[in-house]
């Protein structure tokens, strides 16, 4: 069953409030700017039994071409919703403008699953609230819904995803995870713990890594976290990651548990990166905490990074 239209018109009633959607004919006009457009729509999910809700950007001019474009998906973190992305609006509509990026296509889609903390991954959690499918549910119906709908390039090189704190986390799975369907990531301060998080972290809180009434199974967690993955990286075909963080993270209150600090765990996601064959990899420290201090400017930079890379390969 769907979830209510109310949450996703509440959200497009927000998004046209701020002035981020498309002025209607008629509308009091601004001087033209070449601006691109955030719509919200929702694909359907077989594999959860509702819709996914999302935000999708269309660049400037996409109505009017015919060319398809490259895509990236962008994972909100925890606690949040798919509105997150959208401060990101005025930043491609600049990086396109300046040809610092070709024309892309953004989606931001709304994962609410595990009270907004599903790390996008698939849960065994049978507890109040059971885990759901997110990543069988986003790598199979979302990106198939995303190709049939828009004018999309559908090759593996034309298709990122990225993703902050929670975000970042899936991002990094999702790009060595999936190598069939995702050439690089953008992976902004993730949520990830070697080899396990902290007793009091809140990756342990939600279910996304428990198994049947057990909210966190340390073994579920280490056979999903992103070091599992490295030994089975194809080569053939290769990833590109760009990760930053701020260098004023929240830091844990037990000083046992520094390693755990976010900026020494990207750190850690950087080394273990650079010594995986397939993988290359940029590490970016910027001034700032847990938030788009750090992640817009990141962004800025890391897109193009990750977008020049890929037409080099």
């Amino acid at each position: 069953m769907s979830r209510p239209v109310t949450r996703r018109a509440a959200i497009t009633a927000g998004l046209a409030a701020a002035g981020s959607l498309a002025v209607p004919a008629g509308a009091a006009a601004s001087p033209p700017r070449r601006e691109g457009t955030l719509l919200t729509a929702a694909a359907p999910s077989p594999v959860l039994g509702e819709d996914i809700d999302y935000i999708a950007y269309l660049p400037h001019g996409y109505h009017r071409a015919r060319r398809r474009y490259p895509v990236v998906y962008l994972l909100h973190g925890r606690g949040d919703d798919m509105t997150g992305w959208t401060r990101i609006k005025s930043v491609l509509d600049e990086l396109i403008a300046a040809r610092r990026i070709p024309p892309v296509i953004a989606v931001m889609p709304d994962a609410p699953y595990s009270e907004a903390g599903g790390y996008y991954v698939d849960s065994a959690f049978t507890g109040i609230p059971a885990g759901r499918p997110v990543e069988t549910a986003f790598t199979t119906d979302l990106i198939a819904h995303v190709d049939a709908a828009y004018r999309t390039r559908t090759d593996r090189a034309s298709r990122l995803v990225g993703g902050y704190s929670m975000g970042g986390a899936g991002a990094l799975r999702y790009v060595l995870a999936h190598q069939d369907l995702f050439a690089a990531a953008l992976v902004l301060s993730p949520a990830v713990y070697t080899p396990a998080p902290p007793a009091d972290s809140s990756v342990r809180e939600f279910g996304a890594f428990g198994e049947g009434d057990l909210r966190f199974a340390e073994e579920v967690y280490l056979a999903k976290n992103y070091p599992a993955l490295l030994s089975i990286v194809d080569t053939a075909a290769p990833v590109h990651v760009y990760v930053a963080v701020g260098d004023d993270e929240w830091p844990n209150p037990d000083p046992a548990d520094f390693r755990h600090d976010l900026d020494f765990e990207a750190a850690v996601v950087h080394n273990h990166l650079k010594r995986t064959p397939g993988v290359s990899t940029q590490f970016r420290v910027l001034g700032g905490g847990h938030d788009w201090d750090v992640w817009a400017p990141a962004f800025e930079t890391g897109l193009p990074h990750l977008l020049a890379a890929l037409e080099q390969a």
